[in-house]
Parts: structure tokens; sequence; C-alpha cells
């Protein structure tokens, strides 16, 4: 795609130990998710399976994007993805993705803009 690794949107999906519902985090490629500042922003959370992802999402790991799940789910997107003109996500497999502006993918997940890469 000729772009950056930090342009690419990762879609990762949590399990919330308190619900046991899904919680997606839009992260940049270039970086890790703090784990346990996701926590301190949602409760206890754990890494979920690839079969909680597809029944949550309707997706396998890898493809996952960040909307048009099969139920609806609290997205949290790292700050760091907000210094791009344009991303790139998973459209719902690994070899297909979409362009978009940050502020268009903030509108149309709902995303809270959170600090959560691991420094």
């Amino acid at each position: 795609m000729g772009c950056d690794v930090a342009q690419i949107v990762k879609s990762l999906i949590f399990r919330s130990i308190d619900s046991d519902g899904p919680v997606l985090v839009l992260a940049s490629g270039a970086n890790r998710v703090d784990e346990g500042r996701l926590a301190e922003i949602v409760g206890p959370v754990e890494r979920a399976t690839a079969e909680f992802v597809r029944a949550r999402t309707g997706y396998a790991i890898g493809g996952v994007p960040p909307i048009g799940h099969v139920q609806r789910i609290d997205a949290y997107l790292d700050e760091h993805l907000l210094a791009h003109p344009v991303l790139w996500a998973a459209a719902g497999s690994p070899r297909a993705v979409f362009s978009v502006t940050p502020d268009e993918l903030v509108r149309v997940t709902a995303a809270k803009v959170v600090a959560l890469a691991a420094t």
C-alpha cells in the first residue's frame, strides 16, 4: 500500500472480564497496546480467543474491521492514530483494506480517543 506501518489500524478485540462483552481497541500498527492502561479505562480485560472474536464481531482475527460487526461494540482509539492524514484498516479479511481519515474513523466507530500505546 506504500504507507507507513504507523498508518495501519489494528482492530483488536479484548474480552471484558466483568461483562463478558467485547471491547474494540483501534491502535497504530507501530504500537503495542498497554493492557494495564486499557483496564484502567474499561475495567479488567483479557485478550480474546479466536472463537470469541468471530462470535462477537463476525470476523476472524487478522481481518477484523473497525466497523460492521454483528453487535455494537464499545471502541477506544489510541491517540497516536490522530497524527496521520490517512489510515488503512482491515475490511473483513486479511487481504482487504480501506482508507479512512482519523476523524472519520472516530465518527463511524463512536470511539473514545485515549492514550493506549505501551511506552
